[in-house]
């Protein structure tokens, strides 16, 4: 029998992008560690704020492997994971802070659903917002029936991830994608979520699991792969960024760009899903005639400089060694 050749993915002008954005991105991460004066002189860079090329250097997930997962107390792996959640949950910073002002040590021990509750609600009483822009959030009051979403939420983490049982399923992943597939089964989280939380989690000891294993598009990065692609062939989304990720020495080679890795450690699927994102963005500029599904024109994110240094830290198990 005679298998039939796949058909190969199409690029457009877009793609040759792709690959640009990510060497400039990262020249820009590198000099700002270097801390030189002049960052690029790209003028959509200057003008637009982008997250890094690699998803575990941005601030909110550094965030979340120093202060989170990596802390210097001496947290259960019921409370790591009871951490994650409640932290991405949010996806934000200042929500967290807040938390721990109030609350002190988070942990599964002091977690109380009521006074959890109380404090967020008195934020959003106040005209704070307690979640990040970057992901949609469903408000899970079909579910848990409660009005406001962070409590519906909150009751999610109490009914779900306190569990013990929970911990063991997760335990008893043998992939990232039964590790995805554990995580999409609870209320309010969707395929997109479950992804996200699944790479979170596997920052910590409680998964050692290969990034490459397995990737689930988001729909910003379904924008960006139709910019790339004039055709899809014989792929799927998921095909074309393992395809992507698979070739990235190839491509980097093939437009001559010096592309700066993290230490030794080459884009993983999720990177290379998180650039299709931001590509998406970049192109709405670069290549305004180019259309993605959404058919969004204009970023709504402006750079603004942060006087909040950020000291890297990664997962230990990955080993690495910036310059």
């Amino acid at each position: 029998m005679i298998l039939k050749k796949k058909s190969q993915p199409k690029p457009s002008v877009v793609f040759d992008t792709y690959w640009k954005f990510a060497t400039e991105r990262q020249n820009i991460f590198f000099n700002r560690i270097a801390k030189q004066e002049v960052l690029t002189d790209d003028p959509i860079f200057l003008r637009h704020k982008f997250t890094n090329v690699y998803r575990a250097s941005d601030r909110v997930s550094q965030y979340l492997i120093k202060d989170i997962i990596y802390q210097k107390e001496n947290y259960s792996r019921q409370d790591i994971l009871f951490r994650i959640i409640l932290f991405k949950i949010f996806n934000k910073i200042s929500t967290w802070q807040l938390l721990e002002e109030e609350i002190g040590n988070i942990c599964v021990e002091t977690f109380n659903f009521n006074e959890y509750c109380t404090i967020l609600s008195e934020a959003r009483k106040a005209k704070e917002a307690i979640y990040s822009g970057a992901y949609i959030m469903t408000s899970g009051k079909s579910i848990f029936g409660y009005d406001f979403k962070h409590e519906n939420h909150l009751k999610l983490i109490e009914q779900y991830i306190l569990k013990p049982r929970f911990l063991e399923s997760i335990q008893n992943c043998k992939t990232l994608e039964s590790l995805y597939s554990l995580l999409r089964d609870l209320p309010t989280i969707g395929n997109f979520l479950a992804y996200q939380y699944a790479i979170d989690i596997n920052y910590s000891e409680l998964t050692n699991f290969s990034e490459m294993d397995f990737v689930m598009p988001g729909p910003g990065a379904k924008d960006g792969i139709k910019k790339c692609f004039t055709s899809y062939g014989d792929y799927s989304e998921a095909d074309i960024i393992r395809w992507v990720t698979d070739n990235q020495e190839r491509e980097f080679k093939r437009l001559d760009l010096d592309f700066k890795s993290l230490g030794l450690r080459p884009l993983q699927l999720i990177d290379c899903q998180n650039l299709f994102c931001e590509t998406d963005k970049y192109a709405r500029v670069a290549h305004p005639d180019i259309i993605g599904y959404s058919d969004r024109k204009r970023i709504k994110q402006v750079y603004k400089s942060s006087k909040n240094e950020i000291e890297y830290f990664y997962p230990p198990k990955w080993k690495l060694k910036l310059p």
